[in-house]
């Protein structure tokens, strides 16, 4: 029994001995660990956020007539440039017939209170003439008189106003011309011969003829997340990328950010505005879709890493690296970081352009030879 036992025992430790031996021989057999480096190097960091939206005009007027009507004929189209006062358009008055009807039902109250006014006048100049009444008298009767006559032809101006939108020496005035109250370029003319278009009042915003803006003066319009919304102010720099121009960067200025925002799509959108600054050489069609990168920080030619590199103290949080010191010997080093963009980021102590950094990929020998 007890030489069993002893068997039992030493077979054991054989067996522990020999797994032991093989695990050893295994783990020597591996292919040791090799950690790839990687060097700082100057670049530009810029620390930005999208926006999307399009490119308009900074004041755009719509010109709209004040006076119902048909477009008789169209002097202007698109991407011609006006000045104030220029004609655009020429209305034909289609008369309204009760408005016509009280035009004309005032002549005739008119031309009778004329009558009336012309008998009195007459009365009170014979009785004067044989000193019946005083000159006072004859003098209101004279002005009650001329009110009259006046009256009579305001009537009458009214009446060819009702009825072709202008009267005797008003040309120039006339509701059925079409100018221009700005200067600036035609964008659209909404209308054409034969349109038949509808005044401008308190209750009808009326037909659109032209819209004429300052295609000197434009602006980003777009939104942004509610997510970066408390990453930006106003007077920041943006980077204008417009799709029907390629290879252009416009520059502008972001000077206005809404207070309220508006849900689309389940998201709160808040929209932006950014003043372009003038452009000499190319012309930016109002309406293009656009993107703007709005520059949140910027650091020029500074030392910087792949972000990838970059390690965190489990204590403290800080940022740290390793740094090769001999054949696969690395030591840590604490930095301080500066701007990212994500990618890259900005190391303003801590290392220098000459130390190699730690890769933490390691990868087996055969691996680094290839």
């Amino acid at each position: 029994m007890k030489k069993s036992v002893t068997l039992i025992i030493l077979l054991l430790i054989v067996v522990g001995f020999g797994g032991a031996m093989y695990y050893l021989y295994q783990k020597n057999a591996e292919d040791p660990v090799v950690y790839e480096t990687e060097q700082a190097s100057k670049q530009t960091i810029i620390k930005k956020t999208v926006a999307t939206g399009s490119i308009l005009p900074l004041e755009e007027v719509l010109i709209k007539p004040n006076i119902s009507g048909v477009i008789e004929e169209v002097y202007v189209e698109g991407g011609d440039y006006v000045k104030s006062g220029d004609l655009l358009a020429k209305i034909k008055v289609v008369a309204n017939l009760n408005a016509l009807n009280d035009a004309k039902n005032g002549i005739n109250d008119a031309k009778i209170t004329l009558d009336d006014q012309k008998r009195n006048y007459d009365r009170q100049k014979e009785l004067f003439d044989k000193g019946v009444v005083s000159q006072a008298d004859l003098e209101r009767a004279q002005v009650t008189f001329d009110q009259a006559k006046q009256g009579y032809q305001a009537a009458r101006q009214r009446f060819d106003i009702v009825k072709t939108g202008t009267t005797r020496g008003y040309g120039n005035a006339a509701n059925t011309l079409i100018r221009s109250t700005v200067s600036g370029m035609v964008l659209d003319v909404p209308v054409e011969k034969g349109n038949q278009v509808i005044e401008s009042n308190n209750f009808n915003e009326g037909t659109t003829i032209a819209a004429i803006a300052d295609v000197e003066k434009m602006i980003f319009e777009g939104k942004v997340d509610e997510s970066e919304v408390g990453k930006i102010k106003e007077d920041l720099p943006l980077e204008i990328t417009v799709g029907a121009i390629e290879n252009k960067v416009f520059n502008a200025v972001l000077d206005y950010i809404a207070p309220k925002g508006v849900e689309e799509n389940g998201a709160i959108q808040f929209e932006i505005k950014g003043t372009l600054k003038k452009q000499d050489t190319t012309f930016i069609r109002a309406g293009l879709s656009a993107n703007a990168s709005i520059i949140l920080a910027r650091a020029d030619s500074v030392l910087a890493v792949k972000e990838a590199l970059i390690q965190f103290d489990e204590d403290t949080k800080k940022p740290f690296v390793e740094i090769e010191k001999g054949e696969q010997e690395f030591e840590r080093k604490d930095i301080e970081l500066g701007v990212s963009d994500g990618i890259n980021v900005e190391v303003k102590s801590g290392i220098t352009a000459d130390d190699k950094i730690k890769v933490w990929n390691g990868v087996g020998s055969e691996d680094a030879d290839q």
